[in-house]
């Protein structure tokens, strides 16, 4: 029987109005944006709101929705870069941290391997002499405890250090197992890195991917220049804590194995002589934030994990009296002495800073140390006059088919057509709500995937209409006639739609950037075209029949 119950005219009713609800900020596009811009950053102030922030927070009303389809790149204008991570300096901080390990060991059994000295060498390699020979096998047979196993998917029983000997010097190299794996933790780390920094600074839907090997796509739309980008993430901000041996004036001062020189931020032309080994680093950071020194001065507050807190701890208790060095990205901020123990895990970090550079540097920090440094292969700014271009050939496109597609239906099947267009703008509508619902990004092929899920649409009703035209030849009823042609139109409709699906699923995750984009816009004009198709419709003529009660029609 030709029924549906008020409770399912409820909850499709209400998911269509949910969804027109969630899609119409993006009618006051420009309000809605300068009031989410303003209250993202009354929150950050700690809701302190400027007079202007006020004004802006007066365009909308906080209690509707205000999340908008963000425009991406293409549309938009920004900035494109495209960077390459330098990985072999990841190689180079593992065998300076493994040297300390070495040496304590083998330091330990010096009646047998005599004294011992760190040798120049590769970047992923350490050279360790032994000045007795005789004592190489034992010597081997120590720092070979130090291989751990290969995490991440290396071949089982792969360790991460290979090590042999020349002459009277050890030779210890990552394997190549271990950089592979390396390599892939590097990159995971330093997407997740950028993507934080430029997150925190409140930029809108950057497009932030891994691409090949070693390289990194950053597309960051609404930002004027690339340098603004370069500026935020082009900064190691690679934070470590050092014993300082002594300072100096000259540049060429003698430097051995295990030191490194470093010039100084707030004194020019001073530099400091320092252990290369570091006591702590910005990795054991868990906070960072922007403050005032005891001579309301910038600077940066922060605070270290537990173990960075106790290995802090215990070496501003044993070197009283002893200065060291606080070295952001080998330069040395400042040099201050150790005054007295500091546990806790917490300190100040002082400087020549202005307000805003100490709020970066907190960023800087919190967000994490890039593992490696960036190299910018590629940069190119686009303009806001590009994307309005884009945006004008995507409407127009847009507005083209949908006439299209709506003369034809109503041409083609009269009151029923005047329906399968109504759903086809609820669709569209339904499509603008979920992209506004989980915050995506629209790109130009995004535009194109919903040009084409406009043609698409209509698909699931004309098999319908064609059903029920062949079913009123041969039904006992115009009533048994509509249900038959639902019931026997579904089979087809589904298995069109769900093999699209999943081509738009097999397009987002192999896809990158504007594939995905398309993919995104496509898969959920699927979701909305089958539910407009199968169940809006399908009210629309049950409640027009309640209403008529026809004895026959023609579509």
């Amino acid at each position: 029987m030709l029924h549906i119950p008020i409770w399912k005219r409820i909850i499709i009713w209400g998911l269509c109005a949910t969804a027109l609800i969630f899609a119409m900020p993006n009618l006051f596009y420009d309000r809605v944006e300068r009031y989410s811009d303003a209250e993202r950053m009354v929150e950050m102030a700690g809701e302190i709101a400027t007079d202007e922030q006020a004004v802006d927070l007066d365009l909308w009303p906080g209690w509707l929705p205000s999340t908008i389809v963000h425009l991406g790149l293409d549309l938009r204008g920004g900035a494109h870069l495209l960077a390459e991570v330098q990985v072999e300096d990841v190689y180079a901080d593992r065998m300076d941290a493994l040297w300390p390990a070495v040496r304590d060991l083998l330091r330990d059994e010096r009646d047998t391997v005599g004294n011992i000295r760190r040798q120049e060498s590769e970047p992923a390699e350490l050279r360790v002499q032994i000045s007795e020979p005789d004592g190489m096998d034992r010597a081997l047979e120590l720092v070979r405890d130090l291989a751990q196993p290969v995490t991440g998917g290396a071949a089982p029983g792969s360790t991460d250090l290979d090590i042999g000997s020349d002459g009277d010097e050890i030779v210890v190299t990552l394997s190549d197992a271990e950089r592979r794996a390396t390599d892939d933790r590097t990159m995971r780390t330093a997407v997740e890195i950028v993507r934080n920094r430029i997150d925190e600074v409140g930029t809108r839907e950057p497009n932030i991917q891994r691409q090949g090997a070693q390289r990194i796509l950053i597309q960051v739309p609404g930002v004027d220049s690339a340098d603004e980008i370069k500026e935020l993430i082009g900064t190691t901000a690679r934070l470590t804590f050092h014993p300082v041996l002594d300072s100096t004036s000259d540049p060429d001062t003698t430097v051995d194995t295990g030191e490194a020189l470093f010039p100084s931020m707030e004194e020019e032309g001073r530099y400091y002589l320092v252990e290369s080994a570091h006591v702590v680093s910005g990795d054991q950071l868990v906070d960072a934030q922007p403050s005032f020194d005891e001579n309301n001065r910038p600077a940066v507050n922060f605070r270290f994990n537990p173990a960075g807190g106790r290995a802090f701890g215990d070496f501003t208790a044993e070197n009283i009296g002893s200065p060291f060095a606080i070295v952001l990205d080998d330069e040395v901020i400042s040099a201050p002495v150790i005054r007295s123990h500091i546990p806790g895990g917490s300190g100040i970090i002082t400087g020549d800073f202005t307000v805003e550079e100490s709020t970066q540097l907190a960023v800087l920090l919190r967000s994490g140390a890039l593992p490696a440094e960036l190299t910018f292969l590629e940069e190119r700014t686009i303009g806001p006059e590009l994307g309005q271009d884009s945006i004008d050939a995507g409407r127009i496109a847009s507005i083209v088919a949908l006439a299209a597609v709506l003369g034809f239906m109503l041409l083609s099947y009269g009151l029923f057509g005047i329906i399968a267009n109504i759903a086809l703008l609820l669709n569209i509508g339904m499509i603008f709500g979920l992209l506004s619902l989980i915050g995506a990004t629209l790109t130009l092929p995004g535009i194109a995937g919903i040009v084409l899920t406009i043609g698409m649409a209509v698909d699931a009703t004309v098999l319908i209409f064609e059903r029920i035209r062949e079913e009123l030849r041969t039904a006992k009823g115009p009533a048994r006639a509509i249900e038959l042609g639902y019931e026997k139109a579904m089979s087809a409709i589904l298995d069109a739609n769900i093999t699209t699906f999943i081509t738009a699923g097999i397009l987002f995750a192999m896809g990158a950037g504007p594939v995905r984009g398309f993919a995104v816009t496509l898969g959920l004009g699927i979701l909305t075209s089958v539910f407009t198709a199968l169940f809006i419709t399908r009210l629309m003529i049950v409640m027009w029949f309640e209403r008529k009660r026809p004895k026959t029609f023609a579509i």
